[in-house]
């Protein structure tokens, strides 16, 4: 498990646009992402931007996304990678295909789900955040899960193939300040997840459209995503919850920094309750989530009692 300090490598991959608007789209989440990271203290050989044209962003994109430079950037961050460091690999697009056979149009040949997991074997002891924010991702979930691994779709299934604009969504939470729900100062993948997945909703909503694209997180390795990993019954949601980018803390009030750290600690009880479900007696079970889940709600409440605007529960 990741520590929150450990040092971060970032991938980016942006595939054909096919039209103007989604060129412009993909670049400029993507672009949302490197910028975030130079703030994260990123080094650049570990800032490596691949995209249809590089020219469109000089100094910033490191060259054309084809799938020959996929393999060598993640070959590259293999050997700088270290035990315990993050490898955030970000891939936007226009997807296609079922299964293995999953992929995102890039320059040439399109490489497949099952390849992007080849190239992540090396990074065995690194904890790796995968996001696929293309249109009909949902299948390189169950291809790429693993242990110490979070994968992140914008979809459910290869069949959901409407535009995705998860990724748009996910890039402004990770890249800015409104995913930062406990106000540490850091965005976890977890919160750049249910941020997104909540602006996703409230986009269909207000345009009067049936919501075409579910987004799914899995970080338990088991190859299952959840839609809703921070109340998720699967047992997914702890690592995500953990993995987080930025500075220093919102607050600099030492009583809230404290309930805070006691606040996380008991979602991270929470977590692994919900791990041990399957195991535990139903009675037991209910009773020590309701008291974990009531202690949480008073300490979110105390922190809003000393900071108003501080984080919802």
């Amino acid at each position: 498990m990741a520590a929150q300090s450990a040092p971060v490598h970032v991938l980016l991959i942006t595939g054909l646009g096919g039209e103007p608007a989604y060129s412009q789209s993909f670049l400029d989440a993507a672009g949302s992402i490197f910028e975030a990271a130079t703030r994260w203290g990123v080094p650049a050989a570990s800032r490596i931007w691949l995209a249809e044209d590089p020219a469109r962003a000089p100094g910033k994109i490191t060259g054309r996304a084809t799938k020959e430079s996929v393999a060598a950037a993640f070959s590259t961050l293999a050997q700088r990678a270290q035990p315990g460091d993050v490898v955030l690999v970000v891939l936007i697009g226009h997807g296609s295909g079922v299964a293995r056979e999953s992929k995102v149009n890039l320059s040439g040949p399109d490489p497949e789900a099952w390849e992007y997991e080849q190239w992540l074997r090396p990074f065995l002891r690194s904890t790796v955040v995968f996001v696929n924010g293309s249109s009909a991702s949902g299948d390189f979930l169950p291809i790429l899960a693993g242990p110490g691994r979070i994968i992140v779709t914008s979809t459910k299934s290869s069949t959901e193939r409407n535009e995705s604009v998860f990724y748009t969504h996910f890039a402004k939470g990770l890249a800015g300040g409104d995913a930062d729900a406990d106000k540490d100062g850091r965005i976890s993948v977890l919160e750049a997840f249910s941020y997104a997945r909540a602006e996703v909703r409230r986009a269909y909503e207000s345009d009067n459209r049936l919501l075409t694209e579910h987004a799914q997180l899995d970080d338990d390795g088991d190859g299952k995503g959840a839609d809703d990993p921070a109340g998720a019954e699967t047992g997914d949601g702890a690592l995500s919850r953990q993995v987080a980018f930025g500075g220093a803390p919102a607050s600099t009030n030492p009583r809230v920094i404290a309930l805070l750290a006691e606040r996380r600690a008991l979602e991270s009880d929470v977590a692994a309750l919900r791990a041990r479900r399957a195991s535990t007696d139903s009675t037991v079970y209910e009773r020590e989530l309701e008291r974990l889940l009531l202690l949480i709600a008073e300490k979110t409440a105390a922190i809003r009692a000393i900071e108003p605007g501080g984080p919802p529960s």
